[in-house]
């Protein structure tokens, strides 16, 4: 990846910080909600048991690619709240994990939207907005 020619925006550069933050919470959700069936399924007698059968079950969880990318209930609500006002023509910051890129929305299909990078090896990108970051552009 060849260096920006102006460095990303702080708001760009603390939601790439919350992203991770983000996807932590899932992963708690996860546990929380696979200890509360534990507990059930083990009886209530035992909740130390329950904790640790569910935090093995996410750890499993974090194994299996497939369920990984599609469970994200907290950063997906995130994601559609801070692209919701994106429209073709906006210019956006693609957040990923480690750096943001600047792209362009050439158009919104329901919770997907197309993008365009600057790049030679890529026309466009249709991505969804409940798995990735896209925060508007402001100015020029």
């Amino acid at each position: 990846m060849t260096t920006p020619m102006r460095p990303v925006p702080h708001s760009v550069a603390r939601w790439i910080s919350r992203r991770r933050w983000l996807r932590w919470a899932d992963a708690l959700l996860a546990w929380a909600l696979l200890w509360g069936g534990c507990a059930v399924v083990l009886g209530l007698e035992r909740p130390q048991a329950a904790a640790v059968v569910a935090a093995v079950l996410v750890g499993a969880g974090v194994a299996v690619q497939p369920l990984r990318a599609r469970w994200r209930p907290i950063s997906a609500w995130v994601g559609l709240r801070i692209s919701q006002g994106l429209r073709p023509g906006d210019r956006a910051w693609y957040v990923g994990a480690h750096e943001a890129s600047l792209v362009v929305v050439t158009a919104r299909h329901g919770v997907r939207l197309v993008i365009a990078r600057p790049s030679v090896w890529e026309e466009s990108l249709t991505v969804r907005r409940t798995r990735v970051f896209l925060l508007a552009a402001e100015g020029p």
